[in-house]
């Protein structure tokens, strides 16, 4: 299956997984978001905020082709 993947913030990396335009990942039927962020070098533990076709869902989420994946950083504050 293909699912689209942006990254923001301090996870967005260039060529693997950028926040100005979604990237094309093939992926296993089954597969969670947490797999999808391994793939592209995302460590799990730094995800904060994760959405799936513009609802917030779990890393544990099963994809589906087509879906389209946000991933925003853990951040820091008083």
């Amino acid at each position: 299956m293909r699912v689209h993947i942006k990254c923001f913030a301090t996870l967005s990396q260039d060529e693997v997984c950028d926040y100005h335009d979604a990237k094309a990942y093939e992926l296993d039927e089954g597969a969670t978001v947490a797999e999808l962020a391994k793939k592209v070098d995302v460590d799990p533990e730094d995800v904060k905020i994760v959405f799936v076709n513009n609802r917030s869902v779990q890393m544990n989420h099963v994809l589906s082709d087509g879906d389209q994946v946000a991933l925003s950083p853990k951040t820091g504050g008083m």
